[in-house]
Order: C-alpha cells, then sequence, then structure tokens
C-alpha cells in the first residue's frame, strides 16, 4: 500500500490548533521573548506534535529575504573548526536561517573583496568570517561579524591561544609533588603552541621547579612518542605536559614502551578533550575546550545584527577547563 504523505501544516492552522493569533506564532518563531510562558507552552505542543517547521520559501517571497547566512574560512591545509561551525549551524536552523559555509582564497584583502561579492549578490543576509580582513563594515549591504579567532591558516589565536590552564595544570601536579617537568610542544608557527611553552617555562621557573626541557614537536603522535623515547635513563622526570591530546598519547605509548607505568612512573596531560582520550587505557588528562560556546555566541552576534538588535553582552567565563583522569597522579616514591 503506498504511503500518503501528511499535508504540510500552515502558520495559520498552527495558531488554530494552538489557539492564538497567527501573529502571535509568528513571533514564536522569532524567538520574541514577550510571549508568556503559558502561550509559548501551547504553541510548543503544536510544533512538536506535528513537527512543523516554518516555510522559509515562501517567508522569502513575501519579504524579499532569503534567510540564509554565510561563514566564510580561508582555505586551509590543516583542518577546519568542525565542533565551531556545528554548533554555529546548530544556532542558526534554531533561529529559522539556513548556513553555508564559503572558502575565501587570498590574504585578507582579496577575501574582504570576496566576501564584499558575497554580501552584494542578495543571497545572504549576514556573514560571518572566522579570520581578519581588511574591511570597512559600512561598505557592506549586509551585517559581516569577524571573530578573528583564527588566523589565515585556522591557527587558533586571541582567546583560542590562552595558555593560563597550563599554570593550574603544573601547579596541579607540583601538588602531588612532582618537581621534574618536561614538555611537549605543538608547532611554534602556531600562538597557541608558543603561548603554552612560555607559560609551562614561566610557571616552572616560578614555583621553584625543574624542566628536563621543552622538545619541539608537530602536534602528531609520533612527535610526543618520540620525545618520551629520547629522555635518557635517570632522567627524573615525572611529570610530562604535551601540547594537545595527539601528541600526549604518543607520550604515554612512548612511556609504556620503555616500562613506565602510567601514572605510576610518569603523570601525563594533554590539550583538547579529544574523544578517544577518554576511553584511553589510562583516561588522558586535558584540557577542554568548548569551541561550541564560540560557535553559539559569534553566530548570535551576527543574527543580532541582520536583525537590527543589539549585540549579546560577551559572557564573563573561560573556553577552557581542566580535566584530571588517570594519567595524572602522585610521582612514585623513591627509596
Amino acid at each position: 500500500m503506498d504511503e500518503v504523505e501528511t499535508p504540510r501544516l500552515t502558520i495559520h492552522e498552527v495558531a488554530r490548533l494552538a489557539g492564538v493569533s497567527h501573529q502571535t506564532v509568528s513571533r514564536y518563531f522569532r524567538h520574541n521573548e514577550t510571549l508568556k510562558p503559558a502561550t509559548r507552552a501551547k504553541i510548543d505542543s503544536v510544533v512538536q506534535q506535528f513537527n512543523y517547521r516554518p516555510n522559509l520559501v515562501a517567508r522569502s517571497m513575501r519579504t524579499r529575504r532569503t534567510n540564509r547566512l554565510a561563514i566564510t574560512l580561508p582555505v586551509s591545509s590543516y583542518q577546519w573548526p568542525v565542533r565551531l561551525l556545528r554548533a554555529a549551524s546548530a544556532t542558526a536552523h534554531e533561529e529559522g536561517f539556513q548556513l553555508e559555509v564559503v572558502s575565501v582564497e587570498g590574504d585578507p584583502r582579496a577575501r574582504a573583496e570576496r566576501v564584499l561579492e558575497l554580501a552584494a549578490s542578495g543571497q545572504v543576509e549576514g556573514i560571518l568570517s572566522l579570520t581578519p580582513m581588511e574591511i570597512d563594515p559600512a561598505a557592506s549591504p549586509v551585517p559581516v561579524v569577524v571573530t578573528g579567532d583564527y588566523d589565515d591558516k585556522l591557527r587558533g589565536v586571541n582567546e583560542l591561544a590562552d595558555a593560563s590552564p597550563v599554570q593550574e595544570i603544573v601547579e596541579y601536579l607540583a601538588s602531588l609533588g612532582h618537581r621534574v617537568f618536561f614538555h611537549i610542544a605543538g608547532a611554534q608557527s602556531w600562538a597557541s603552541a608558543r603561548n603554552r611553552k612560555l607559560v609551562y617555562e614561566e610557571t616552572v621557573e616560578r614555583l621553584g621547579l625543574t624542566s628536563y626541557g621543552v622538545a619541539l614537536g608537530d602536534w602528531s603522535p609520533q612527535s610526543g612518542y618520540d620525545a618520551v623515547r629520547g629522555l635518557p635513563d635517570g632522567c627524573g622526570v615525572t611529570a610530562i605536559v604535551a601540547g594537545n591530546d595527539h601528541v600526549a598519547m604518543g607520550a604515554v605509548r612512548g612511556a609504556l614502551s620503555r616500562g613506565w607505568r602510567v601514572p605510576g612512573d610518569v603523570s601525563v596531560f594533554g590539550w583538547d578533550d579529544e574523544e578517544l582520550g577518554r576511553f584511553a587505557t589510562p583516561s588522558l588528562s586535558t584540557v577542554a575546550v568548548d569551541r561550541e560556546v564560540q560557535g553559539r555566541e559569534a553566530m548570535a552576534r551576527l543574527i543580532a545584527a541582520v536583525r537590527g538588535e543589539p549585540a549579546p553582552p560577551p559572557p564573563e567565563r573561560s573556553i577552557n577547563r581542566v580535566i584530571v583522569r588517570e594519567s595524572a597522579g602522585p610521582p612514585p616514591r623513591r627509596a
């Protein structure tokens, strides 16, 4: 038997079923905060029961609005900020917008020209750029919001390069009794790697601890493995601060290959809270970076600009959080 397609509800039918006006339903989908909780609950019930979604095409024809936003990224050979993009996309969809991701080539000036072309095309109502651009906001017919959290090659800068958790990591390990530390850094072309190396060195010196040195890695597990394998016997290292979780997992494997227990003989900290690290043996101590909140906040700023609303105030919070798991513990007892 052929399946009969259920007719699509209209906004007027949603209003009738909820016992409200269609203007009220329209305000509901614009996330108008003046709606009473009881009114919002009635509309919620109908929307969820019938899985109703606004007809964006019809709305666009009436208002000459596209209900489309864009995120622009530079062409990168490394990786895209997937978690940020996922959160930004979800925020846009929740607000009734469709989202497209556009790669733009060239230096900041060339990217600005490409963004202005997109802004003037009539295809989108606003643009979020994840990298710096030489652009005059007044020259764009639609709002353009620049986050500035990534550089031309999508390497983290500004808040993403905040290395202050390294201080907390070293202080925590020192409180457990660790005195000899080793840092396996990320690629020094990244501001985040340079900052973590600097904070590590400053904190070790301030606390009167000993650093066996810094190995300059490349963010790969292999660099972590090689750095630990290269430590001489009797070096005294009991605490390793790695540039990221990939490096840290390589360091753990290098330690185990030498017969060192983790954390019985050496403790290891990573950075990024990669999912694999949570399920590794031992589970990896790390720094969780809330890239999702960055995506949501950046998109919220853009949507506010598109709607002519005040920009949401910057939150008072850190996107970084130190997480202690099985790979960190007290140093071995000396006879």
